[in-house]
């Protein structure tokens, strides 16, 4: 059984590795070659938090995946508290692989990686400013898997904490990208060819009426029923809404409230695997505006354990043999 803890996952895995891992994970769902279990969510109060318990196996792998991830509010202003780990196990005989202790970073680092997917499928090619709503760890995660895919050069920026924002601003100008701190999001979005929210609001952020046409958004706030990033007008004004997975959308993603509203149906909107496959339409024109709603699928969590187990282990080999690195046990996955 393999152990790794934060510091070392980090030195085995970046956004560019993940993205064609999730890439594999959404055509596997589609292909109906992966199994995606319900999601379980655990609130809690005094602090407000929630954990979440998911569960995935993409079946070219001998393994599969349980994530528990937490999220706790410290209510004073200050940044979202993320925990987490991974237990990878045997689908052969049960029996425990390996164990991620990664406090939260390959949610951060699987999520970044789908916004990217999903970008990359929906958003024009000629974009080059990109709105971020919300300032915590998601959006550095969202923004550093964006620019694998898209030549962004201006980031305007809203949250509703001023000092994490400015905060963030700083960071992006220390990449070499134009950065604006803007009052609103109403005022961060104007412009922008890409829009992503990464907040835990409850009430929406984004009205329709404030996209340009053209514009591609990405939620990825709702992962569980009270959460609501968009209005539900912006959905209903979409060419195309893409999800990770439509039952679970439909249960308590973007999508869910615009079905609530009568705005949107959960047979209209389109898989990133259907998308990724070629078997569904994206963006057809450029004044198209395109959503992509995602909640995080356990099957996005099996294919970037799997991985990094994977790398783990050829790194622990090539350790042991000096002659160079052997291959990795072939019960991790195949390909």
């Amino acid at each position: 059984m393999l152990i790794l803890n934060e510091a070392e996952i980090r030195d085995l895995i970046d956004a560019e590795l993940a993205r064609p891992a999730i890439e594999g994970a959404f055509r596997a769902l589609h292909r109906g070659e992966a199994t995606l279990a319900s999601v379980i969510s655990l609130p809690f109060r005094g602090p407000e938090g929630v954990a979440h318990i998911k569960a995935g196996h993409l079946h070219d792998d001998g393994v599969w995946t349980v994530k528990v991830s937490a999220d706790f509010d410290p209510g004073d202003g200050g940044a979202t508290r993320h925990s987490g780990l991974m237990l990878v196990v045997s689908a052969i005989d049960g029996g425990l692989v390996g164990v991620l202790v990664d406090n939260g970073f390959l949610t951060e680092l699987r999520t970044g990686a789908a916004g990217a997917v999903a970008a990359d499928l929906l958003a024009r090619r000629d974009v080059t400013t990109v709105a971020i709503v919300g300032a915590g760890s998601q959006a550095r995660y969202q923004l550093e898997a964006l620019l694998h895919v898209r030549s962004i050069d201006r980031v305007q920026v809203a949250s509703r904490s001023r000092e994490r924002a400015r905060a963030f601003v700083d960071e992006i100008a220390n990449l070499g990208l134009s950065a604006r701190l803007c009052d609103s999001v109403q005022e961060a979005v104007g412009g922008a060819g890409i829009v992503v929210t990464t907040t835990p609001s409850t009430v929406p952020l984004v009205e329709a009426d404030w996209l340009d046409a053209g514009t591609h958004v990405t939620a990825v706030g709702s992962d569980e029923p009270s959460k609501h990033e968009l209005a539900p007008d912006v959905l209903a004004r979409a060419s195309v809404v893409a999800v990770d997975d439509r039952r679970q959308a439909a249960t308590f993603g973007e999508l869910h409230h615009a079905i609530e509203a009568g705005m949107r149906t959960e047979e209209n909107a389109v898989t990133l695997g259907e998308l990724l496959e070629g078997v569904a339409p994206g963006r057809v024109g450029d004044e198209d505006i395109t959503v992509a709603d995602l909640t995080g699928v356990g099957v996005q969590d099996a294919a970037i354990a799997t991985l990094v187990l994977r790398e783990g282990t050829r790194l622990q080999v090539a350790q042991l043999e000096p002659r160079g690195v052997a291959d990795s046990p072939t019960e991790l996955g195949r390909g």
